[in-house]
């Protein structure tokens, strides 16, 4: 079982890696939903743990729909993340008709350069969520993971999507479906009874009261390892 934590600085990655921690996403400015951190804290996290660091690649939080502004600069934040040794990358871009922005995803793909690639909640809100999954099933060789909810706000209210994305995964090399969203210790036995995946991703629930402006709390780290052992 492979546990994603989101960590916003060397302070947090060490202490998600000591607590079991398998995967760490690299992230800043969670209150709009995560974007690409500082080169320097990406310099800093990578060389605090041995264990994977993929780095959030989104330049705002208006849409996932990028202008060619935004895609130079994607493109370039991508090129300095792997020469600062990071792992991965987590990326996500749809079309304006909210399609998998397959043309920018190649250009991303080759950017990459062998980096692994997730792509993230982008895909929530997509046209057709098991369409977008399809497509992506295409690109199995260059892009690992998908992080989704199932395209609802909260894992546990997506199951029927994710269950159906599992299926698509079990049928031929497709990336990873990962669950996340809204997902705790409290809940996380529940979830994985009733899709059965092999990576969850985990942020604010990790953390003390709940806050990404508090410390990483490792031993509910400890505990959800524990529950899913």
């Amino acid at each position: 079982m492979l546990l994603e934590i989101i960590v916003q600085d060397a302070v947090d990655a060490r202490m998600a890696e000591e607590y079991g921690a398998n995967r760490l996403e690299l992230v800043t400015a969670m209150t709009e939903g995560g974007l690409t951190p500082s080169y320097g804290i990406i310099k800093d996290v990578v060389q605090a743990v041995s264990i994977p660091v993929h780095v959030m690649i989104r330049p705002h939080g208006y849409s996932f729909t990028y202008s060619e502004d935004d895609k130079r600069v994607i493109l370039e934040d991508i090129k300095v993340c792997k020469d600062l040794g990071a792992t991965g990358i987590v990326f996500g871009s749809l079309t304006e008709s909210r399609e998998i922005d397959e043309a920018f995803l190649e250009k991303v793909i080759a950017a990459a350069d062998g980096m692994k690639i997730t792509f993230h909640r982008a895909i929530d809100e997509a046209k057709d969520i098991i369409e977008a999954y399809k497509t992506l099933q295409k690109y199995s060789d260059s892009i690992q993971t998908v992080l989704t909810s199932g395209g609802a706000p909260k894992a546990l209210e997506g199951v029927e999507n994710l269950k159906k994305m599992l299926a698509l995964a079990s049928e031929k090399p497709s990336p990873v479906v990962m669950p996340g969203s809204g997902l705790s210790h409290n809940n996380i036995v529940e979830l994985h009874e009733k899709v059965h995946a092999t990576e969850y991703h985990f942020g604010s629930a990790v953390r003390i009261n709940g806050k990404f402006s508090e410390p990483i709390n490792g031993n509910t780290i400890k505990t959800i390892k524990e529950l899913l052992s």
